[in-house]
């Protein structure tokens, strides 16, 4: 069964958190099923793994819930944050000021960390350029992408890069065979 590492749901509570503290974590708690709620009221252990269905049912109502009608910007603030959260703290030594493809040099390990099926290959295209792709994971929803967006976008800025951009190219939610991510900066 696809699953996730606790850190990804230990980030997910901590920007409904900053966002609305316990009272907007119990109103996306409420959107979903009562095994999801039980299991999300639990202590959350980030060396544990959980559903990946849970995480995405998850992040669904984060959105519903923190910017509805703007799903999408929900999105990118989730990966963010997940990226703000983890890489100041237990994934810190994977930084390395001005050298964001040091960072990137780490993506199959750092995306281990987060999924227990598939890996992620990083291809340096250029001095500020690379390209991330996702292979033999299982299927990708678009909110899904635009959280990997969005962490790597923080990643490659705490990294020193600046005026980033990420753009997904390819993507399995929409019939491709890989999810590719064409990143750049300055």
């Amino acid at each position: 069964m696809p699953s996730v590492g606790g850190n990804i749901l230990l980030a997910r509570y901590a920007f409904v958190k900053a966002k609305g503290g316990d009272p907007l974590w119990q109103r996306v708690l409420s959107h979903l099923p009562a095994e999801d709620q039980r299991l999300l009221r639990r202590t959350l252990l980030v060396t544990s793994s959980y559903p990946l269905e849970l995480n995405l049912r998850l992040d669904e109502a984060i959105a519903r819930e923190v910017h509805p009608g703007e799903p999408e910007r929900a999105f990118l603030e989730m990966g963010r944050s997940s990226a703000e959260v983890n890489l100041r703290g237990p994934h810190k030594p994977f930084l390395r000021h001005a050298d964001p493809h040091y960072l990137l040099s780490f993506t199959e390990m750092i995306y281990a960390y987060y999924y227990n099926e598939g890996r992620r290959t990083y291809e340096k295209t250029g001095p500020t350029s690379a390209t991330l792709t996702t292979h033999d994971a299982p299927p990708a929803t678009p909110g899904d992408c635009l959280t990997v967006v969005g962490w790597h976008q923080r990643a490659i800025e705490l990294s020193g890069g600046k005026n980033v951009k990420v753009v997904e190219s390819r993507c399995r939610s929409k019939g491709h065979t890989v999810c590719e991510y064409r990143c750049s900066w300055e």
